[in-house]
């Protein structure tokens, strides 16, 4: 009997820990995160190697908690969060590979460009500035030219657009005289008589 509740124990007490501590993929975890959560698959079985069930929870409690108190930590401390997890690496600045950052990474420029290419950058030549974010992933900001346009941006361009058309029909009119119905409406008189 003690064969079929203890894994169901541990393995109940697992997911509850590792939901706990959030749902992450491992390319988007920091250092500690994945140092606590590789710990806890190792100690969740213990209880099967006959180290108990009890001392395995408070173990596994105790690598929460602490995984808790680091993320605490990195919120309220700048420091804390640089010395934890690192900063993040610009890799690109300006459209020019920063080939010396890349070398500390352990990158190459295929594997920077591989990146580039699943983020849908064709060329390196648009980017502002892209970087190696501490859990992995790429950040980048592309050069204005190179940005795709926003609804925002081509509403702001329509209402200038339409202003300008506006502002030259207004040009217009008072170039080529009054508006043709203002002499219906007995508002133009502007035209010599033997005209009118």
């Amino acid at each position: 009997m003690k064969l079929l509740w203890e894994p169901l124990i541990v393995l109940i007490a697992g997911l509850f820990l590792l939901k706990v501590t959030g749902r992450k993929a491992i390319a988007q975890m920091t250092m500690p995160q994945l140092i606590v959560m590789l710990s806890l698959g190792t100690i969740l079985v213990q209880p099967i190697a006959h180290k108990g069930v009890v001392q395995t929870l408070v173990v596994v409690g105790i690598f929460v908690v602490t995984l808790f108190l680091l993320e605490y930590l990195q919120m309220k401390i700048n420091g804390a969060e640089t010395i934890l997890t690192g900063k993040s690496k610009v890799v690109v600045q300006n459209g020019t590979i920063n080939v010396p950052e890349l070398r500390k990474l352990r990158m190459s420029v295929d594997q920077l460009e591989t990146r580039l290419r699943l983020n849908g950058i064709s060329k390196v030549d648009d980017i502002k500035t892209a970087t190696i974010e501490p859990n992995g992933e790429l950040g980048y900001e592309l050069k204005d030219e190179a940005k795709p346009l926003t609804k925002k941006e081509f509403k702001k361009l329509m209402d200038e657009y339409m202003l300008g058309v506006k502002e030259s029909q207004t040009t217009g009119q008072k170039s080529n005289g009054a508006n043709i119905f203002d002499e219906i409406q007995g508002e133009n008189n502007d035209h010599p008589k033997y005209l009118q």
